[in-house]
């Protein structure tokens, strides 16, 4: 899976603080980015996690290209409603035929009866697939033979306010591995941009107390774990 960061609101962490201070202070629009410093930044939006004054978090949007996802996490992925999806048609796009464009699971790549299971059973789709293309079916009526775990591609934007619960949700060591490493790759890449507002995203457990219902038994200790462990 690739990950890249395509675009983003220029100075997020700033931002976030200037629209924040437009509500509590005597100011005009136009001083709304002057002088603004790092320091006063951080103590500000750390003020409205704790006060759960997070629309301003709103105003900040990320674009991300994501090569590599199987089409298993690009259906969860678009439950999060508060966002924006282009994705690669395979009504129009002619599918690959290599076996390295279906997802693996690493439980299956791990157990070797169960790879072989499971690349058989890829190619045999693969080669129905192309059969019934030459047989003057449609492509987009092909694809319906195609595995679930078949690769895609996608373009999608999120606000910051919408990744802080999506990254909330998928870095939990319950969500499915596949959708949980997407949102690792997400994550670094945000905060690489705004290291402020990201500071205090992902899980429950990294900043106190598990909120699942079902917790996994084993919090993570820090940020430190999450991302690079």
């Amino acid at each position: 899976m690739q990950v890249i960061l395509l675009a983003h609101t220029p100075e997020p962490d700033a931002l976030v603080a200037a629209a924040a201070r437009i509500c509590y202070r005597d100011i005009t629009a136009a001083e709304l980015l002057h002088g603004e410093e790092q320091q006063l930044s951080r103590k500000l939006i750390a003020d409205l996690f704790r006060s759960g004054h997070t629309s301003t978090f709103e105003h900040v949007s990320f674009t991300f290209g994501i090569d590599g996802l199987s089409r298993v996490a690009s259906h969860q992925l678009v439950r999060h409603r508060m966002a924006s999806f282009s994705q690669q048609s395979q009504r129009y796009v002619r599918m690959s035929p290599d076996p390295e464009a279906v997802v693996i699971p690493p439980s299956v790549a791990s157990n070797p009866e169960a790879m072989k299971l499971y690349t058989d059973s890829i190619r045999h789709s693969q080669e129905t697939y192309r059969a019934l293309i030459e047989m003057g079916i449609t492509k987009e009526d092909a694809r319906f033979i195609l595995p679930h775990g078949h690769s895609t591609r996608l373009v999608l934007t999120m606000n910051a306010r919408e990744l802080h619960h999506f990254f909330g949700l998928r870095l939990c060591r319950r969500a499915q591995w596949e959708i949980h490493e997407l949102a690792r790759k997400m994550l670094v890449l945000c905060r690489e941009k705004a290291p402020v507002l990201f500071e205090r995203a992902g899980p429950s457990c990294i900043f106190g107390k598990c909120e699942e219902a079902r917790t996994c038994g084993k919090p993570y200790r820090d940020m430190e774990e999450l991302l690079f462990d």
